[in-house]
């Protein structure tokens, strides 16, 4: 184990940096305005954010930043910090313009102690298949061989080789829904803490699995991948100090890069045995349930009559439908109408449905005002595969400005600008028309209008499955059914043409065998 320097009482010097993307492959590319419009923060202004009581970066920036306030001396050095909604592949000029940025800034702000980065993990870019691997190798030779590199992850990250080698921990999300950003962001504060006072590298081992699952049995409240994180942090209590970290990636399909898949890894203080006899456990638990791995949706038509049976009855409990197609929080156009034209013609009464991306029906409807009746035209802008142009006879039945914050879940405390957003009536459903693509994931989506989620029948909403903590207070697991809709994110992987994912991978290639096999996997 190699020892580094120790900083000295006037407190480390800790950069600060992160590109925060989720990709879809399938998806449009994702340039330079789709980041501005979202957040693109240097210096100054990254940590003015951090400190911020609401903001729009990710938690677990703002709560490294505030942990390492409160545990001590700091010299905080702000990079570039910039994220979009979940697209597909970044841009790969302006990828490159970001990364230069980072390592001019990095390489000004030497000598460094360490640096922290906020990631997402399942990035890919139009040229570049491992972006995120990139950048931290980047960020590695750019901070010298002393700095401890530390990254938080989504739980959906992609990991890979380079990636684990570039950093000295990687600390991923333990929920799904992401409700632990805060913790997480903290964890990695007190982490490089503990580094810094030791001064000597953790050791690392790495497991993946040929398994690629999708996303919707990636639930941490019940099902095989909360028993493996379950399992993780058990064991990591188990062993005491010797382990620092156990993450347990479950990955992204629809990034479709090579390094795909669900992922383990495990970071030990000095007892290297202790990793990869963890890593290999968790793993060979991951693939003895591999058949856990699969999911039934639930049919068009079947929601269809659920949604009715619920409306007709009162003494029935309330249900809420997730458009498991086209969710906007991976890469979905958040356009698609198959479910909410569904409802609609079914006469389906008491639903409430969030939420379209529109900004030409929202702008529409701003422009003829509350009360007005009139053909609502959706996707005038043009048809895709999924998202095709239909008429409904609307009527405006509220109209808001978007600028909110989270209450509950993923959003909880975040602050949201969805630009000009509407509320029409559509027969017996109230849909809501925004114009800044995001998951409907939060209550406030509806209650902005001043709608009360506990007085609908049928609540529909374009999210995998964060809206299952934001949606908690009034839908037990039996009131929900994930909707079998067409769309950039159908979870029946079968429906893609895969390119980089690798084959075999489990469930879709239903035969694939695999012999376990750690990667011991050091800091460079």
């Amino acid at each position: 184990m190699r020892s580094v320097s120790v900083p000295s009482d006037a407190g480390p010097r800790i950069a600060l940096t992160g590109i925060v993307l989720e990709s879809n492959a399938f998806a449009p590319p994702a340039g330079e305005r789709d980041f501005r419009e979202r957040y693109y923060l240097e210096g100054d202004r990254l940590l003015t954010e951090a400190r911020a009581s609401t903001s729009v970066i990710p938690r677990e920036m703002s709560a490294f930043v505030q942990a390492m306030d409160a545990t001590g001396p700091w010299t905080p050095l702000p990079s570039l910090l910039t994220g979009c909604q979940p697209s597909g592949p970044v841009d790969q000029a302006f990828l490159e313009r970001c990364l230069m940025r980072i390592e001019a800034d990095l390489r000004a702000a030497a000598p460094l102690d360490g640096v922290y980065l906020a990631l997402h993990g399942a990035m890919v870019a139009t040229g570049d298949l491992d972006p995120d691997g990139a950048l931290l190798a980047r960020v590695r030779a750019a901070a010298g061989p002393q700095a401890f590199v530390v990254a938080t992850l989504d739980l959906h990250a992609n990991l890979s080789e380079r990636m684990v080698a570039s950093a000295d921990v990687l600390i991923g999300y333990l929920t799904n829904p992401h409700v632990d950003m805060l913790p997480r962001g903290e964890e990695a504060a007190f982490t490089l803490r503990r580094l810094l006072a030791s001064g000597r590298r953790p050791l690392k081992a790495f497991v993946r699995p040929p398994l690629a699952p999708p996303s919707v049995t990636l639930l941490t409240a019940e099902g095989p991948y909360a028993d493996l994180i379950a399992a993780g942090q058990r064991r990591q209590n188990e062993l005491g100090g010797a382990i620092l970290n156990v993450s347990v990636l479950g990955g992204f399909a629809f990034s479709d890069s090579p390094k795909t898949g669900l992922s383990v890894l495990v970071t030990a203080r000095d007892d290297q045995a202790a990793a990869d006899a963890l890593a290999l456990e968790l793993a060979n638990q991951a693939w003895r349930n591999r058949g856990r791995f699969r999911r039934r949706l639930t049919p068009l038509d079947q929601a269809t009559a659920v949604a009715r049976a619920a409306a007709a009855d009162p003494a029935k409990p309330a249900v809420i439908f997730s458009d498991a197609g086209d969710n906007p929080g991976g890469g979905g156009g958040g356009n698609t109408l198959w479910l909410l034209k569904a409802l609609a013609e079914a006469g389906v009464t008491g639903v409430l449905y969030g939420s379209v991306f529109d900004p030409e029906l929202a702008e529409e409807a701003h422009a003829r005002g509350l009360g007005a009746g009139f053909q609502a035209v959706f996707n005038r802008r043009g048809e895709t595969e999924f998202a095709k142009t239909l008429t409904f006879s609307a009527e405006v039945a509220a109209l808001c400005d978007g600028a909110v914050v989270g209450r509950l879940g993923l959003f909880a405390g975040r602050r949201l600008e969805l630009g000009k957003c509407a509320l029409l009536r559509i027969g017996g459903v109230e849909a809501v028309v925004i114009s800044d693509r995001q998951q409907t994931a939060d209550p406030v989506f509806f209650e902005m209008f001043g709608r009360d989620i506990g007085e609908a029948r049928v609540v529909a909403v374009k999210s995998r499955g964060h809206f299952r903590a934001g949606f908690a207070p009034w839908f037990a697991s039996p009131q929900v059914y994930e909707v079998d809709t067409p769309g950039l994110t159908s979870p029946v992987l079968e429906r893609f043409s895969w390119r980089h994912l690798p084959r075999p991978s489990y469930p879709l290639d239903p035969d694939t065998n695999w012999t376990p096999q750690v990667h011991q996997v050091s800091s460079n």
